[in-house]
Parts: structure tokens; sequence; C-alpha cells
């Protein structure tokens, strides 16, 4: 079998793999830029502009997280629509129409008039665009991890298939560097009243440079193998009621492994902005440092992702687990010294942890789905979790704030998540190096095993 499958397992040229991962790369930055402009904005802007005033800072960031988890809500549905037809048609041409999507709700976002100009027609235009946006982004991911899984070489998936994890904190580093551009050239009063915008608006810049480099791109010949022998056998198929009906510890699995990892990232990224500016940090200061976190997270993921390749899968994802469960019980404390290092170096933490979990998810749910249903498996391991976990994540750590005005139940939270995930982790098998084509052959040979049944 080990001299079948490195027979049916060419190594791409460097050259070509670069170009894929490129092709991921670009449209991810582009589409997880505009995804966290929205969450920047959300905990900086929105609850001052697209809501009546005179509620507390509190509620009004609980009140702009409920919009904010609309987009998470319909990231699963964008994983199911997008996964069904990126396994029948292909994930090149799905990936090219999630950034055209998410650029033009992202730029309409920028043009909405707020609500002192149109009532409560404001938040729900901004909804509408929100769902959109989130719908486009659930869809995004899988096919773009995929692209590079399925062409990368089975002893180094997990490096290669992190570089679109790191282009992940690449747009939020973008959009960190954009606000934090926008918030230190304007005043404030300039900065909430229209210089919020013109980062929204230079998302149409990037879409046409992104989805220009996907067009230069191809599948991996093994899904065009795999396609047309979905088309010629009736007795395979693919899309989400298949997924779970014959994977559905692959489907949990992943969800399991996502979840503490999805609340980690949203309460180091998100959440803590708002809890930063309870404390009164300046808003262009707590931006300049998550810029440098961002850049120190970017770096690490790869090489993370590369570690699962020597070590194995689950070793690399326990032990980010542990470690992320320990974070809130030293991190909020370390936010309260004020003190711009002592902050610097909990938020960096937090995402070196967090990378732990991260850098290993492509890898990890690409062998555990066959490529006739791998887009549908991994979107659902992927963006269902998201419901219950990130989407939630802020608005549960502002709830838990205002009702015990301790940051002690915020921690015990996250680490609860953890020992779930661990759980998940111990639950799955380790899969470093496997071939996709004895995936692959596996569900080939059940297949065969039930047609010779019936």
């Amino acid at each position: 079998m080990a001299a079948t499958s490195a027979a049916r397992d060419p190594h791409p040229s460097r050259r070509d793999l670069r170009r894929v991962v490129a092709a991921s790369m670009a449209g991810t930055v582009v589409e997880w830029y505009e995804f966290f402009l929205y969450a920047s904005a959300a905990a900086l802007v929105f609850n001052k502009t697209f809501f009546p005033q005179g509620t507390s800072e509190i509620d009004g960031f609980i009140q702009i997280m409920l919009t904010y988890a609309v987009g998470f809500i319909a990231r699963p549905l964008g994983g199911i629509v997008f996964g069904h037809f990126g396994d029948r048609f292909g994930r090149k041409y799905l990936l090219q129409v999630a950034i055209i999507l998410v650029g033009v709700s992202t730029f309409l976002m920028g043009c909405l008039p707020d609500f002192a100009t149109i009532g409560y027609a404001a938040p729900l235009l901004l909804v509408v665009l929100r769902f959109l946006q989130g719908f486009a982004v659930g869809g995004e991911w899988g096919g773009a991890v995929l692209l590079v899984a399925e062409h990368a070489p089975n002893r180094r998936r997990g490096f290669w298939a992190a570089w679109p994890q790191a282009a992940v904190p690449g747009g939020n580093l973008l959009a960190t560097a954009v606000l934090w551009i926008l918030s230190t050239t304007l005043t404030s009063a300039q900065f909430l009243g229209w210089g919020w915008r013109i980062a929204f608006w230079l998302s149409a810049v990037i879409v046409v440079v992104g989805y220009y480099i996907r067009t230069r791109i191809t599948d991996a010949p093994i899904f065009a193998q795999v396609q047309s022998e979905v088309e010629e056998s009736k007795a395979q198929s693919y899309g989400v009621v298949e997924v779970f009906r014959r994977y559905p510890k692959g489907v949990f699995g992943a969800m399991g492994l996502r979840l503490a990892e999805n609340i980690m990232y949203y309460l180091v990224v998100t959440f803590s902005l708002f809890y930063l500016t309870q404390l009164k940090v300046n808003t262009a200061e707590i931006l300049g440092l998550m810029f440098i976190a961002h850049v120190i997270h970017f770096i690490t993921v790869p090489l993370w992702g590369g570690l699962t390749d020597r070590i194995g899968r689950r070793p690399v994802y326990a032990v980010g687990a542990v470690l992320s469960a320990t974070w809130g019980f030293f991190a909020f404390p370390m936010f309260d010294t004020r003190s711009t290092v002592v902050i610097l170096a909990a938020i960096v933490i937090g995402l070196l942890f967090h990378g732990l979990m991260y850098a290993g998810q492509p890898a990890i749910m690409a062998e555990m789905f066959p490529t006739r249903m791998r887009y549908s498996g991994v979107s659902l391991g992927y963006q269902v979790t998201s419901l219950i976990a990130g989407s939630l994540a802020p608005t549960i750590g502002a709830w838990l704030l205002k009702e015990f005005e301790s940051s002690v139940p915020i921690a015990i939270y996250l680490a609860l998540a953890c020992v779930v995930t661990l759980a998940s982790v111990a639950w799955i098998r380790e899969t470093r190096g496997i071939s996709l084509h004895d995936v692959d052959d596996e569900d080939r040979q059940r297949l065969l095993a039930e047609k010779g049944t019936a």
C-alpha cells in the first residue's frame, strides 16, 4: 500500500504549490480582512453609530455583538451551500463567488446611513449585510484550505495547509492596520463620523486583486479523479446529508476540536478590545498592540503547522488546549495593570496558545473525510461550531463581566471549553502523513461492501 500511495501522490513542484498557496491566501486575507474589520468596528464604532444613545457602554456592546453573531449564524449555511456545490463543481469556482459576495456586502456597509439619519433601519440593514458577509465567509474557509491540502505532499500537509490559516490573522492584521492609521490620523469625531467607512470601501480594491489571483490556479488532480467517479457511479454521492450519514464521527470530532479554539480567538481579539476600552486604554494604543500581536500570530501559525508534521496532529493540539485553559486566569489581571508591555504580552501569549490548536485544523479535518464530500465535511465541522463558540464568546464575556464584575467567570468559561476540546483530541485518530488517496480507498471499500450486502 505504501508504494501504491507514493505512486499516486506525486509531489507537485514547489513553484506550483506556492502558486496554489498564494491563491488561497489572497482570497482568504481579503475575506477575513472584511470579516474582522466588522469585528473591530463593532467593538469600537458601531455601538455608538448604529444604535440609540443613552444606554450604558456595556449594554451597547452586547447589542452590537448580537448583530455580530448574525454573521456566525450565516456561516454554517454558507458552508453547507458552498460545500455541496464545491464537492460537485470544484473548489476554485466557489472561492471566486465567495470573494465577490463578501466584497460587495462589506463595501455596502461603508455606505450605510447611521442611526441618527434613518433610525432603526440602520441596524436592520447592517444585520442583512452582515448575514451576506457571514454566508460568503462560511463557504470560503473550506475551499481555501482544501485547495492547498489536496495539492500538498502527505508528509508536509500540516505545514502547507497552515498557510491559509495564517491568512486569517493576516486579514485581521490588515484590518487592524487600516483602523489604526485612521484612528491616529483623524480626530475621534472624524473617525466615528466618517473615517471608519474608508476601511470598508478599501475592500473593493483588495477584492479585485484577490479575485484575479484565484483565476490563475486549478483544482487538485485528486478532486478531478473523484469527480469523474461520482458522475459515473450512482452509488457515490456528496453533500451534507451524506457526510452526516457516513462520517458523523468526523463531523462531531471536528466540532469538538473547534470549540475551544474559536472561543479562545474571539476572547483574545474581540472581547479584549472592549475590556481594554473599559479600562480607559486609548483606542489607537489597543489597535497598535493588536497589530504587533497579529504579526507574531501570522508568523507562528505555519511553524505550528510544520510541528504537526513532525510529532503528530493530536499532541500539538492537546498542548494548545491545555495551555489555553490557563489563559483567562492570568491574562485579565495582566490587562488590569494598564501597562502597555504587559497587555501586549497577554495578547501575544493568547494567540500563541491559540495557534497550537488552529494551525493543524486544515490538515486534521481534510484527513477525516474522503474527497467526494470533503468540502462539506470540513465546512460543517468548522462553521457550525461558530454558532455556539466564537459568535457568542464576546457577548457571553460581556454578560459575565456585567453580572459578576470579575473576569474569573470568563476564565472558567474558556477552561470548560478546553476540556471539551481535549476530549475530542482523545477521540479522533492520529492521521499525520496519511495519503488522501488511502482515505478515498477506505470510502470506496465501504461503498462496495454496502453494495455487495444489498
